[in-house]
């Protein structure tokens, strides 16, 4: 289908003349047969307030950032900059595009050039955002500093002149962890001379990956100690604006850190529009098993038609998409669309994802940068602050989890001070359903505060028996790590991992500690085509199971492979180039079982707990379906290894005698149980710092562990990420959105909307919308709003469950999995 405006852009930058926001705005709403809009907020232009210049500020420095368009910093960046001069450790978080990166620049660049044996160390989450920042400190040619990325890409001829002779060392947690701290001695006199510690956008470091990154950074403080440098480095932190940001950034250092967040740079207005695609009609469904006249357009279509019209309008425009095989699919199709208007224009769109060759990764940036790409559908690699000057419109296709994720998204537009168009595409889904019918949900609120736990055993042991690894540990080294770090020691030591001796104890292995930083379950598997040994890209280990099982469809920049083999031990999977006219979407079994309990509340024929449990899920097999019609083909087995994860969940019972009361037929239990599960996983980010993608959940109606109908909610990280016990502390309010998101859905027997789940495991079989509804109403009616709960030891069972309560139970229920994207294979 061609786009719904197709002249030629008007210049190769792709500025159009009637690209205001607000008219671009009018003219896509208007070629939709119904209005998609559902509620459009204008954020208003604001003004900035500058300051002097620190009287430490080299001349030198002053007149190349002159030089680069900087005459004066704003407030903030001079308060920052001032705090971080003194030696105090600072965390700057203020909105997109308010120049953090001065904020950091300034002193450390300082530093530099006062002292000429000085070093800083810059840690990104991305290799794109490292990337960006080399060009910004290049770009200003200050003698002597010798700015370098260090990360997997740095060819190894590289990088021991780095090592050797960069004063400012730009590299990501993940080379910190695996590189440059286990071989820290020839990393010495950097480390020793090492002033600033800059860690930019920091509010990405939550959950489990957070965690570790905070015993990461408590690892470079104890060898900078050891290198004599006295006091150690001081810490510089950029963030997204954030909820209690110092609090965040002290637990992710541990240690005190003062907060700039008043934001004093000028903001161009945005125009923000909620969107939700329209219903489509039976015959266009492409869902045999959905409630058809309540099936919608997907998100993906959606964004790829706008992502087309914007270009074909000249509009730059960046359109985020929440999955690899999403973003490709976005780009395809917009490219398609394009090239059937004005032959040539889709070569304007390109997609941009994790797994590309750095070759790929620089070439797309670079496109971008000078305006050879007009449109470009990205996953969120580039949500982080690349300096992206001269987008007009950014497309989201789909909650991106939290509300910091979608303003760091919107912010990608208009940061060169122009007015912006931000969209917000809705997915038929629970979350996205009622966040575009409740904008109140959205503006106007204050953004999450990061969630990560470095006293979370999962992450500690592991980490300190990196710390190990490198040098023996003392008792002085166990009070920098942290609550629980004896005990962790003393669980390694048990286990044969460490040896105690007068000195300290001491690694027993001869290799390092394998540990995986972002628990993407374990090392990348590299996709590479069969008949020539080209490799195409990598795809983590955690969704390798259902992105590259023999017969799946892979993407890669718009061409179609299909899977001949996958070999987990090798970590590689071959295909071959084919363009099927069906997709693969992966099926998979779950079982859980409860370890220990926690906390609960007794609320009479409801009880809510909070504990460990274990998790065993296993791909077992997959289905083919048309593309044109999504007619299932066939159902083809799988032979893969199961996979076991200990976590935390959060669990409500419900008596057999109140469901009955309340109209809920014995054989329309598990179907209310599981609509009930999906839709509560959907609502979950409302109230945590997480999106679908970070939890899971399983119902049934009689669960062994708890001899009654149970829906549980697990976080999909070993040793939990904070996100179940958030639910379980406000549960009431919680489940009172869960249970009107479903009673406010318009469909009759459950759709996307409300209780059907993009990741069951079960083919969202069986559900009903109405009696989850009444399960729900059950649980609120006697659930108080803030429940007394009587808090257990970490390992104690509910008094009152004793003997229910064994690890040698499992079970087989109803529900959707955590972490994988891997949904559909096209």
């Amino acid at each position: 289908m061609p786009p719904r405006s197709a002249q030629k852009p008007s210049s190769a930058a792709g500025r159009s003349p009637q690209s205001a926001p607000a008219d671009l705005l009018r003219r896509l709403r208007a070629r939709s047969t119904a209005d998609p809009v559902t509620h459009v907020e204008r954020v208003p232009a604001r003004a900035g307030v500058t300051a002097p210049w620190p009287a430490w500020t080299p001349d030198e420095l002053r007149a190349a950032l002159d030089r680069r368009g900087v005459v004066t910093p704003w407030r903030h960046q001079a308060e920052a900059a001032e705090l971080a001069y003194a030696g105090r450790h600072v965390v700057v978080a203020t909105g997109t595009a308010s120049g953090k990166s001065l904020a950091y620049q300034l002193p450390a660049l300082a530093t530099l050039l006062a002292d000429p044996r000085a070093t800083v160390l810059y840690l990104a989450p991305t290799k794109a955002l490292a990337a960006d920042q080399l060009r910004a400190v290049a770009a200003l040619e200050l003698d002597g500093v010798r700015p370098a990325t260090y990360d997997g890409d740095t060819p190894r001829a590289e990088r021991e002149w780095i090592r050797r002779h960069s004063r400012f060392v730009l590299t990501n947690p993940d080379m910190l962890h695996h590189g440059i701290l286990p071989g820290h001695a020839q990393w010495s006199g950097f480390l020793r001379r090492l002033t600033h510690v800059v860690v930019d956008e920091c509010h990405t470091y939550r959950g489990v990956f957070g965690s570790h990154v905070a015993h990461v950074l408590r690892r470079l403080r104890r060898q900078c100690a050891k290198y004599g440098r006295a006091g150690g480095p001081t810490f510089v932190l950029a963030s997204a604006t954030s909820g209690d940001p110092a609090t965040a950034a002290g637990r992710l250092t541990g240690l005190p850190v003062t907060a700039v967040t008043e934001d004093t740079s000028p903001r161009g207005g945005v125009t923000f529009a909620l969107w939700e695609p329209p219903l489509l009609p039976a015959a266009d469904s492409s869902s045999p098993e959905a409630d058809l006249l309540q099936v919608r357009r997907s998100a993906l279509r959606e964004t790829a038609d706008l992502l087309a019209d914007t270009v074909a309008e000249g509009v730059r425009t960046l359109a985020f998409v929440r999955s690899r095989k999403g973003a490709e699919v976005v780009a395809a199709s917009a490219r398609r669309a394009l090239d059937e208007a004005v032959p040539g224009l889709g070569e304007r769109v390109a997609a941009y994802r994790a797994g590309y060759l750095r070759e790929e990764r620089r070439e797309l940036e670079r496109a971008l940068l000078h305006g050879d790409l007009l449109g470009l559908a990205s996953t969120n690699a580039l949500e982080l602050g690349v300096d992206l000057v001269g987008l007009d419109a950014v497309l989201i296709c789909g909650w991106p989890g939290t509300r910091a994720s979608l303003w760091q998204q919107a912010g990608r537009a208009g940061r060169s001070g122009d007015e912006a168009l931000a969209v917000l595409v809705a997915r038929d889904d629970p979350l996205d359903t009622y966040l575009v019918h409740h904008p109140e949900a959205l503006f106007g609120r204050p953004v999450e505060a990061t969630v990560l736990d470095p006293a979370n055993p999962y992450v500690l042991g592991p980490q300190l028996a990196c710390a190990a690894a490198e040098a023996p540990l003392t008792p002085a080294d166990l009070e920098l790590f942290g609550d629980g770090a004896k005990e962790a020691v003393d669980a390694l030591v048990e286990s044969g991992a460490l040896r105690q001796r007068p000195t300290g104890w001491y690694w027993r292995h001869r290799e390092r500690p394998e540990v995986d930083l972002r628990g993407e379950g374990g090392a990348p598997v590299c996709v590479v085509e069969a008949s020539t040994g080209r490799l195409l890209g990598t795809v983590d280990g955690g969704s390798s199971h259902f992105l590259l099982h023999t017969g799946a469809v892979y993407l890669h920049q718009g061409v179609s492979y299909v899977v001949d083999s996958l070999d987990l031990a090798d970590g590689c999977a071959l295909v071959h180039a084919e363009e099927p006219d069906w997709s693969t979407h992966a099926r998979d079994v779950t079982s859980l079982s409860v370890v220990s309990v926690r906390s609960y509340t007794d609320a009479g024929p409801v009880g809510l707990f909070l504990g460990e449990v274990d998790v065993t899920s296993q791909v077992v097999s997959y289905q083919r379906r048309r593309i044109a019609s999504g007619e299932v083909i066939d159902t083809r087995p799988l032979d893969l290894p199961a996979r076991e994860l200990r976590t935390v969940a959060v669990w409500f019972t419900v008596s057999p005698e109140s469901l009955a009361s309340a109209g809920v037929e014995a054989a329309d239990i598990p179907g209310a149980l599981h609509a009930a599960e999906h839709a509560a996983i959907g609502l979950l980010p409302l109230m945590a710092t997480c999106d679908r993608w970070d939890i899971g959940g399983l119902s049934t109606a009689v669960h062994p562990d708890t001899e009654a109908p149970t829906v549980f909610v697990y976080d999909g990280h070993p040793g939990g990420a904070g996100f179940a016990e958030r639910a379980y502390r406000t549960a009431a309010a919680w489940l009172r959105a869960t249970r009107d998101a479903i009673a406010e859905c318009g469909c009759e027997t459950g759709c996307p909307s409300c209780v059907q789940s993009p990741k069951c495991g079960n083919g969202n079989n069986p559900l009903s919308k109405a009696d989850a509804v009444r399960v729900l109403d059950v649980v609120l009616t006697n659930l108080p709003d803030a429940p007394p709960t009587a808090d257990l030891p970490r390992q104690g069972p509910h008094p009152a469950r004793t003997s229910a309560l064994s690890v040698d139970h499992e079970v087989s229920g109803t529900g959707e999995r955590a972490g994988s994207r891997g949904e559909c294979n096209r």
